[in-house]
């Protein structure tokens, strides 16, 4: 096994990026470190008028964001362990979706200046999920600000996410399939997970949930 000091969970909305990530700090006694989501004033009206709160919503993310990433300069990553439920990069994933030719040009310089600071993952574990079980995951946590999601979107994150990852290459990855493990009330799920995370050093890995070996 080798140590990870900095694990980045990542995935598509209500795939259960958070959870895993709580169960993961809390095995490994780690520093826990979630994305502010709630706290942009521009997400409910965002999901209500996208096209109207694109952009102030992605600067509000890229700024909180890059603000969180300058704080795990606290940490001294060579000694201690950090888990966090995002992976700084995938806000390129949103801004591509969501901004118009001109606000990503603009944004895209704005990234330039930031990103530079942004400590890299030892390993990212990238949590798949189809759509429809995106949906129900998303109504059963009933936020209010989710609640105008529509299929059309999450079918579009799901595809953005899925070609931003099949060309990722910056760090160790590993493609977890969330359809079929149920890493919350299944020990087993989670901890062969868990192993999984810790033994991986290079490149991309396919994982295969226990329940779903032939």
């Amino acid at each position: 096994m080798s140590r990870k000091n900095y694990v980045a969970i990542e995935g598509v909305i209500g795939v259960g990026k958070t959870t895993l990530a709580r169960l993961l700090a809390e095995k490994w006694h780690a520093h826990l470190k979630l994305e502010v989501v709630e706290e942009n004033p521009f997400l409910a009206q965002f999901y209500r008028d996208m096209r109207g709160y694109a952009f102030q919503t992605q600067l509000f993310f890229l700024l909180s964001r890059h603000k969180q990433q300058l704080e795990l300069r606290q940490f001294d990553l060579f000694m201690e362990s950090v888990v966090s439920d995002y992976l700084f990069a995938k806000d390129r994933i949103f801004a591509n979706i969501t901004l118009d030719d001109n606000e990503l040009a603009l944004y895209k310089r704005l990234v330039e200046l930031v990103e530079r600071d942004v400590p890299r993952p030892d390993v990212v574990v990238y949590l798949q999920g189809s759509t429809e079980v995106l949906l129900e995951r998303i109504r059963k946590r009933g936020r209010d600000f989710e609640r105008d999601m529509s299929k059309d979107y999450i079918d579009t994150l799901n595809e953005a996410y899925n070609y931003f990852f099949f060309h990722y290459t910056d760090t160790p990855l590993i493609v977890v399939n969330t359809n079929e493990i149920d890493f919350v009330e299944s020990s087993a799920d989670f901890e062969e997970l868990a192993r999984e995370i810790e033994e991986h050093d290079s490149g991309t890995a396919y994982y295969v949930p226990i329940g779903t070996r032939g």
